[in-house]
């Protein structure tokens, strides 16, 4: 069964029952998230013992912000819409990821999903040799594209298969507000190194472990239209699925993309059957991706 016939089988009160988006859901998690945000700030602005040790696990926290705004492009994780809007901005600002932008290039991507001529997600291929392995799991490329991505939207021509003239507009205005917000926080360097430990050195630290765990949402599937069988479901602990707003069920998430994050684990159970790409959890998925490396 390929996922649009598993969606058709569900009866209608069933698929009510998924897609249906709570507030107060998506605020729990959220304040769970800020939560150890705030604890690792304080501890490292407090300057409390072994606080440069808390640097790593801060910065991983603060990365997996990423998983909020992949899921407000989907506007799931609130059922009120500005909610989302605004969870999607702040978390983009947080890792120069434009938010509008990424919706329109996040949308292409789930149309298209690991088809290598039209996902654009796959525009670089993923690694197939040691160096390229370490140099796309370092975070590098990344900063380096959505650093280009943003001044390109400011300033450069916005064009993409993904992108219309109507949003043109938006993304550019977007993009300068990105900018000129990072120009402030970088001049608050001058009289406080905040920024610097607070943002800059967690984010570079943590942003490997985002691309090892976004590196097993499509790597090594199949090029195939099921999404059942070209998306990813690991199976890992609590604390990560928390971290990642359940996206570690990744293949029930394209198969359904209307079901918010606390509804996917119960999707989960009703796919479990028709799951085609899993691994037991991300260590033995990065096992699994290092044994094919040249």
């Amino acid at each position: 069964m390929d996922h649009k016939a598993l969606i058709a089988s569900l009866p209608p009160e069933e698929r009510a029952a998924l897609t249906r988006r709570s507030d107060a859901a998506g605020l729990l998690h959220l304040a769970g998230h800020l939560g150890l945000i705030a604890l690792g700030a304080v501890w490292i602005s407090a300057g409390w013992p072994l606080w440069w040790l808390m640097l790593l696990p801060y910065g991983v926290v603060l990365v997996f912000l990423f998983t909020l705004a992949h899921e407000a492009t989907h506007k799931t994780p609130f059922a009120t819409d500005w909610m989302n809007e605004l969870a999607g901005h702040l978390a983009g600002l947080v890792l120069i990821l434009p938010f509008e932008w990424f919706r329109r290039f996040h949308m292409a991507h789930h149309r298209f999903t690991n088809d290598p001529e039209r996902d654009p997600e796959l525009v670089g291929p993923k690694p197939d040799t040691w160096p390229a392995f370490l140099w796309h799991v370092s975070g590098v490329p990344y900063w380096r594209a959505m650093m280009r991505q943003v001044w390109m939207n400011a300033f450069g021509r916005i064009e993409a298969d993904y992108l219309s003239d109507r949003i043109a507009p938006r993304i550019r205005t977007e993009a300068r507000v990105y900018l000129a917000i990072y120009v402030l926080l970088g001049l608050t360097l001058i009289w406080s190194p905040l920024v610097l430990w607070l943002w800059v050195v967690p984010v570079l630290l943590g942003q490997p472990f985002l691309r090892l765990y976004l590196l097993a949402e499509h790597g090594r599937c199949p090029a195939v239209a099921n999404m059942l069988e070209n998306s990813r479901t690991t199976y890992t602990n609590r604390v990560v699925r928390f971290l990642a707003w359940n996206m570690p069920y990744h293949a029930e998430h394209h198969a359904y993309p209307m079901v918010p994050f606390h509804q996917l684990p119960a999707f989960h159970e009703r796919t479990i059957a028709h799951l085609l790409s899993t691994s037991e959890g991300y260590r033995q998925f990065a096992a699994q991706y290092a044994s094919d490396l040249k």
